[in-house]
């Protein structure tokens, strides 16, 4: 019988609805679901909502729960991530310290000082995880989808032989967001898409086989859709290619459009679902998301409403199907290891690429050179990354330093001084959960 672990499994909705898309395939309908959390009120749920998915579709599906992650692993055929390395009381310092330097980031999970630490934290709990793997199911796969993404799999890949691909939702969402603008249905939409998590690129969009890029040159010159994502429409009139995540995320990775209120206010409020003077009330409801799970979740377990067994649109469930069921091939961006893939990004970054899942495992494709204006972008991030995780790895604090040093918006914002002294504080904040620094000073 094959074993399927999810690791954070009190990640509510993305658990339900994964498992959900599980079994929608035949070969996958007897797996056994095993569900691991740290929260025990969580992971509760988390099982309960699995039962009556499993309950509701009448599938042979066995479901375990344990707070023992070695349990969770042992045997497994593939393993699901998604985790968060530290309470709100920390990761809200990521956004807060920053922001008082005059660092307004967005969201503040994948990159930049918010970024950095939250993968300081999070890599060596990633590492021990693929550890247990080796040791108790060193054949299984690993899905992650915990933020931030590309540093999170360079360590793993870099550290580990897990087979190990991280997944994002925004390659296909925004394919299917552009196709809408120009009225193609997404059955007879194709792309080559390629770059590094949250900065992917569609070198290539084509409808029914011709080239799409001129149809969404007009589209985004209707005020209606300039103004749905005005910073990524924006970066697309001047690089000529669309990037995949939200204009959210993309107006904090470069530093053309949060460097000062003025340029926030005209780019940023509209389409990203970011206001500046909400900033505050952003984190307190945050802070209030305990109670706002706990009720939807008993809503949801405790309702008359019929459970939609549909499946929807995540990647994870056709390419588990595609290695550990009925080995259906399947294409996906995937997040792996640049050998040879990109020809001008670092050797060994994180990137992403189309890929293929099947019973070997992720195939990778080789895309080629990035165009020069993209590359130059794209590098700065990933030259970030790298030396990010090398800190991770040694505990060497200068490495934290210097990445924060070279994001684009901090250094469009502050002086070297002034960087530094936003690096110490933030180390200070992050103190109990960085045990593989020695020494923060540098």
């Amino acid at each position: 019988m094959t074993k399927i672990t999810f690791i954070g499994a009190g990640s509510l909705v993305f658990t339900r609805n994964l498992v959900r898309d599980l079994l929608t395939f035949p070969a996958l309908e007897g797996v056994t679901l095993c569900l691991l959390d740290i929260d025990p009120e969580r992971l509760e749920f988390a099982r309960r909502a699995v039962e009556k998915i499993v309950g509701a579709g009448n599938y042979p599906a066995r479901v375990e729960a344990t707070l023992d992650r070695r349990r969770a692993l042992d045997g497994a055929d593939a393993v699901l991530c998604t985790i968060l390395a530290s309470p709100f009381s920390v990761w809200r310092t990521d956004i807060e310290i920053p922001k008082k330097y005059g660092v307004d980031t967005n969201i503040g999970d994948t990159r930049g000082p918010s970024g950095v630490f939250r993968a300081l934290r999070t890599i060596p709990v990633m590492l021990d995880i693929c550890r247990d793997m080796e040791a108790l199911c060193p054949d299984a796969v690993l899905l992650n989808y915990t933020n931030p993404m590309a540093m999170l799999c360079r360590a793993m890949q870099r550290e580990s032989k897990i087979q190990v691909t991280g997944l994002c939702h925004s390659v296909q969402g925004t394919a299917e967001m552009l196709a809408s603008w120009i009225g193609a249905p997404m059955e007879e939409v194709t792309f080559v898409c390629a770059g590094i998590n949250h900065q992917s690129f569609y070198l290539d969009y084509r409808w029914d086989g011709k080239d799409a890029y001129p149809l969404l040159r007009e589209a985004v010159e209707r005020p209606e859709i300039y103004r749905q994502e005005i910073v990524r429409n924006e970066m697309f009139r001047a690089l000529g290619y669309y990037v995949t995540e939200s204009s959210g995320h993309n107006s904090e990775y470069n530093a053309w459009f949060r460097k000062r209120p003025d340029l926030i206010e005209k780019y940023c409020l509209p389409g990203t679902g970011w206001n500046p003077g909400e900033y505050g009330a952003m984190l307190k409801g945050y802070a209030r998301g305990e109670d706002r799970w706990r009720q939807a979740a008993h809503d949801w377990l405790d309702g008359d409403r019929p459970v939609d067994l549909a499946r929807g649109h995540e990647y994870a469930a056709p390419i588990l199907n595609a290695v550990v069921g009925d080995g259906t091939l399947f294409e996906f961006n995937g997040n792996v290891a640049n050998q040879g893939l990109i020809d001008n990004l670092p050797a060994g970054c994180c990137v992403e690429v189309p890929t293929l899942a099947s019973r070997r495992g992720f195939s990778p494709m080789h895309v080629g050179p990035l165009p020069p204006q993209l590359a130059a972008l794209v590098n700065i991030s990933a030259a970030n990354e790298e030396m990010a995780v090398e800190a991770a790895l040694t505990g060497d604090p200068r490495l934290v330093y210097w990445s924060i040093c070279y994001d684009p918006l901090t250094s469009a914002v502050l002086s070297l001084a002034e960087i530094k002294d936003m690096v110490r504080e933030m180390f200070a904040a992050s103190e109990g959960y960085l045990p593989q620094f020695p020494t923060t000073e540098f």
